[in-house]
Formats: structure tokens, C-alpha cells, sequence
């Protein structure tokens, strides 16, 4: 068939037996029109997506799932089957600088089953001499705060981004807390928990890979591997700035009702 317009009828009719919508071509040059077959329109737009119960819960974030551990590499790290096992690789690491001036090294406590993991920055003085995590004052307000959501601290595990106390409570640099991060994914791993509140720039920032400050991170439900995370304020920057206590108040209900 070497007719343009017999070829263009044919086409236009296996449209129409696939379900097009009809189209009108001219007969012949000059002629009259006539209805010769169909082809598809432009595909429907889809059906509104059904709304959902309003919630007072923050709109999604960031979702961040970062690289598991190699199986076959000789790094022990991934395959730390406890908490326990965590704590006793931190004891003996000399992975940074960190690691020459502690006392103590804080590699966090609380239970395996705990449904909240809170992950601060690093330890301060307090807590380099007693190896615990959030035992001064700001660790202090932070077991007020559990309490008042009924979440005891006991039931809940509290570790940092870092391991090791930064000299002058400095923030920790980036080779410090590349060195040290791998504990606390794996920790996270171990305690699958509900729900993760990050407390401060630095914990945030690290567990979801970002540079966004917090105050832009904060009102958003936010997914670590799957876990929805909660970013707010360090108890630390609260007793400078009491007037951050109403939001972070409100930071830690949204996590405790996300809790399963």
C-alpha cells in the first residue's frame, strides 16, 4: 500500500479498535469529510488523590539511608551484634584525635528495646568523668523533659554523634565525627527504636547528611533509614535561651505520639 492517505486510514483504525477517541479527515483533496478512525487522546489526568484525616503532626522531611555495613570487609563495627559489643569497640578506639585527651569514653546507655533514641552532640566535662551521657545540667533538664512525656530515662537509650569528650566542649569536626558516626548508626540498627530525637545542629545535621540549620529542619517529620526523626533544641541551648523551651516542648509531644 503506497497511498499516504490509505496508510493514514489504516493506522487511524487500529487506533479506534485500541479505544481512541474519533477524528475527521477530509475524504480526498477538496472533497468532503468524513469520519475515518480514532487515536488516542492525551492520557486522562489520574483521579485526585483521597485527603487524608487532618493531623497536627509536621509535614515529611528529609529521609536519609545511609550505606549498611559491609559484610565482607574486617571492620567490626557492622558486625556488633549488642549494645554491649558497641560500648566495648568505643572503649578502644583510637580512630581520631578525640581519643588522647578522654577520661572516660561515653558510648551511651539506656535500653536494647528502648522506642526512643535520643542522640545529642558530644560529651561535656560531666560526662567525660563519669562515662554516662546528659549528666550535668543539661542532662538534667533532659530527664524533666522525658519525664513529662512519661517516658522514663531508663527506657530510653541516650547516646551522642561523638564518643569522646571535643577539648573545650568544642563542636566536633568533620574527620571526628566521620571517625565516630559508624557506633552510632549501628547502635540505631540494634535499637530499631519508634522514633529518634536529635537535639541540636550537629545531631541533626548528622543524621540526616545536611547542612540546613536547625531552625529550618525543626517542624518536619524526618526518616533515618525508615525512623521517623524529630530535630529540636539541645537542653544545653536551653539554659541559655529559655525562651526555646515552648518549641522543643512541642518537639518532644510530636515524637512522643509518634511512638509505636
Amino acid at each position: 500500500m503506497t497511498d499516504g492517505r490509505a496508510l493514514a486510514r489504516e493506522f487511524l483504525e487500529q487506533q479506534r479498535q485500541l479505544g481512541g477517541d474519533a477524528v475527521i479527515l477530509p475524504d480526498q483533496p477538496g472533497g468532503g469529510r468524513r469520519e475515518t478512525g480514532e487515536v488516542h487522546a492525551a492520557p486522562a489526568p489520574p483521579p485526585p488523590t483521597p485527603r487524608l484525616p487532618a493531623s497536627d503532626l509536621p509535614p515529611p522531611g528529609i529521609s536519609y539511608d545511609p550505606p549498611g555495613g559491609d559484610l565482607f570487609s574486617n571492620d567490626p563495627v557492622p558486625q556488633a551484634i549488642s549494645l554491649d559489643a558497641i560500648a566495648q569497640l568505643v572503649a578502644g578506639c583510637t580512630k581520631c584525635r578525640l581519643c588522647e585527651g578522654r577520661r572516660h569514653t561515653v558510648p551511651g546507655e539506656g535500653t536494647a528495646d528502648a522506642r526512643l533514641v535520643v542522640v545529642g552532640e558530644g560529651p561535656g566535662r560531666v560526662e567525660d568523668e563519669t562515662g554516662r551521657p546528659f549528666v550535668g545540667p543539661a542532662g538534667e533538664l533532659l530527664t524533666k523533659i522525658l519525664g513529662a512525656i512519661e517516658l522514663p530515662r531508663e527506657r530510653v537509650f541516650i547516646c551522642n554523634v561523638v564518643k569522646c569528650r571535643p577539648p573545650e566542649n568544642r563542636l566536633p569536626q568533620f574527620d571526628e565525627i566521620a571517625a565516630c558516626v559508624p557506633y552510632l548508626f549501628r547502635q540505631i540498627d540494634i535499637v530499631q527504636p519508634s522514633v529518634i530525637l536529635a537535639m541540636g545542629g550537629t545531631a541533626a545535621q548528622t543524621l540526616l547528611n545536611t547542612k540546613q540549620s536547625l531552625g529550618a529542619l525543626r517542624n518536619f517529620v524526618h526518616r533515618f533509614r525508615g525512623i521517623p526523626l524529630i530535630v529540636t533544641y539541645h537542653p544545653a541551648a536551653l539554659l541559655r535561651n529559655p525562651n526555646w523551651k515552648k518549641p522543643t516542648w512541642d518537639d518532644v509531644r510530636i515524637a512522643r505520639r509518634l511512638i509505636a
